[in-house]
């Protein structure tokens, strides 16, 4: 049985201060390649394609 957890607001705040850093560190040539690594990291730790391909969806909304 699989559980959705979710983080806190501040624990928000903190992960997007960090992934705003680490962009900022990795310099625009190569943000791109960075954010498909981040994100292939996370869809493997996350273990549901599925899943995955939802909140993929959802952040596709609204840009």
């Amino acid at each position: 049985m699989t559980t959705n957890q979710t983080l806190s607001v501040t624990d928000l705040e903190t992960v997007y201060d960090a992934l705003a850093t680490a962009i900022d560190q990795v310099g625009s040539d190569k943000k791109e390649l960075f954010l498909v690594k981040l994100a292939l990291l996370n869809a493997n730790a996350l273990g549901d394609a599925e899943l995955f391909q939802q909140q993929l969806n959802i952040a596709l909304q609204d840009l």
